[in-house]
Parts: C-alpha cells; sequence; structure tokens
C-alpha cells in the first residue's frame, strides 16, 4: 500500500496537520510548552516564541510539499480517496506524535507535554497513547481495507472536492493562530533586542499606553494601547505587535 505515491503524500500532510494540532493547542492555546521549553538558555519569551514560529513554517511546507504531491497523483487518477485517504493521515498523524515523543521528550529533552506537571512522564505516555499510538492503529487498518483507485468524472469531481477541503483545512489551522482572541484589548508587543526601559516607555508615551506586564528584560511587553494607534509602535523600535500585521497575530493568546 505504501507504494502508492498518494499514501505517502497523504501520510506526509497528517504530519503537517499532526504539528498544526499540537504547536495551536499546547504552544498557544493550553501553554503547557514552547518548543525548546527545557533548552538551557533559551528562557528569553521572543526566543521561545520565535522558535514556535520556526515550527509552524516547517509544518506549511510539509504540508504544502504533501498537498502538491496528491494534486498531481489525483491529476493522474491515482489516489484512493475516502477512508484510504483518510487512513494514510491518520497514520501520519501518529507518526508525529510517535517520534515527537520518543526523539523530542525523552532523548532530546527540549520539552515535555506538561512541564509544569509533578509527573511529566505520565502525561507523555498519556498523550502518546491517545494521539500517536490510536490515530497509527486506525490509520493502518483503514489503509490495509483500500480498494483500487478511481477513474473517471466523478471520482475527478470528488477528488477535486477533497483536495480543496484539505487544503482549506490546512492553512485554516495555522491561518487561526494568526488571530487574536475575542474581547482581547490589550496587545503585545516584541522590541528589538537591546531595547531597555527607556526606550520602552518612550513608545508607551508616544502611543498613550499603559504597562501591564513585561519580562526582565523588557523585550516582550504588554500594553494597553488604542488599537488606532498599535501601527505607530512599529515606528518606537517594535519588532512584531499583535493585532496589527499578521504574523503577530498569535503573540495575544500568551499568559500574562
Amino acid at each position: 500500500m505504501w507504494k502508492s505515491p498518494w499514501a505517502r503524500w497523504g501520510a506526509m500532510l497528517g504530519v503537517a496537520l499532526g504539528g498544526f494540532f499540537d504547536g495551536i493547542l499546547l504552544h498557544q492555546i493550553l501553554q503547557w510548552h514552547h518548543l525548546l521549553s527545557l533548552v538551557p538558555g533559551i528562557d528569553d519569551l521572543r526566543l521561545q516564541v520565535l522558535w514556535d514560529g520556526y515550527f509552524h513554517l516547517l509544518m506549511y511546507v510539509i504540508a504544502l510539499v504533501g498537498l502538491v504531491g496528491l494534486w498531481r497523483a489525483q491529476r493522474r487518477g491515482a489516489v484512493d480517496w475516502g477512508r484510504p485517504l483518510a487512513g494514510a493521515m491518520l497514520v501520519g498523524f501518529g507518526v508525529w506524535h510517535s517520534v515527537d515523543a520518543l526523539l523530542s521528550h525523552w532523548l532530546l529533552g527540549i520539552h515535555r507535554i506538561r512541564i509544569d506537571s509533578p509527573n511529566p512522564l505520565a502525561w507523555d505516555v498519556l498523550w502518546l497513547a491517545v494521539f500517536g499510538i490510536v490515530p497509527l492503529v486506525l490509520g493502518w487498518r483503514w489503509l490495509r481495507r483500500q480498494g483500487g483507485g478511481g477513474g473517471g468524472m466523478q471520482n475527478v469531481t470528488k477528488a477535486t472536492a477533497a483536495l480543496a477541503l484539505l487544503a482549506a483545512g490546512t492553512a485554516g489551522a495555522g491561518a487561526w493562530a494568526l488571530m487574536p482572541p475575542p474581547g482581547q484589548d490589550l496587545t503585545t508587543v516584541v522590541f528589538h533586542p537591546g531595547a531597555g526601559p527607556r526606550e520602552v516607555f518612550a513608545a508607551l508615551d508616544a502611543v498613550d499606553g499603559r504597562l501591564v506586564w513585561s519580562d526582565r528584560a523588557m523585550g516582550v511587553v504588554v500594553m494597553a494601547v488604542p488599537e488606532s494607534r498599535r501601527w505607530d509602535l512599529y515606528r518606537h523600535g517594535a519588532l512584531l505587535v499583535s493585532g496589527s500585521g499578521a504574523p503577530a497575530g498569535c503573540f495575544n493568546w500568551s499568559r500574562i
């Protein structure tokens, strides 16, 4: 079954969706860990979020490669849409979580599922079982029940619709992370390296803002500032301002 290109591309897309699932849920919403939470010397929130961004960028690349591969296979009428493709994606989803547990949690030790837990190993094992082993086994069983690839206009129409849904879902998973949470009247600002308290307070005065929280180095600052004035912060040393430019939206999900 893995000799079929569509199965490999579907599994690759499943890997990307598994990465998006972890990144959005664990890094941003629950904030149980960041990608490099346990790496010595990387305790600056700016670096943690930056590496989370690199991780999501990698998932976008993997998803794009998988989608392009599926599209090319579909044009040759070689994709077995339906349960077999869903099985391949589940296999990829499970493979991602299995590799992440073995490599990131236990061998490299760059993070754990819940680093603030008194028993992080229990969370690692539970996450591996639920989101790694179960999807892997279920997807493998679905793949083994695959039928022959289909042809004809009906199958092409179904293939195009399914691929469009996959593309929309993959893009939506990342785009959702760029949106600030509803009802959020604060903004998170990342200042350029080397910016000190004097520059931060000068920026606050320039936009009539109020300091709510900052890290020790005042490189990442949460402030209350009128939405119409947020763009002005880019003229006062800001590198990223949540709510003012798509790449910064996810910063507003950070806990204070």
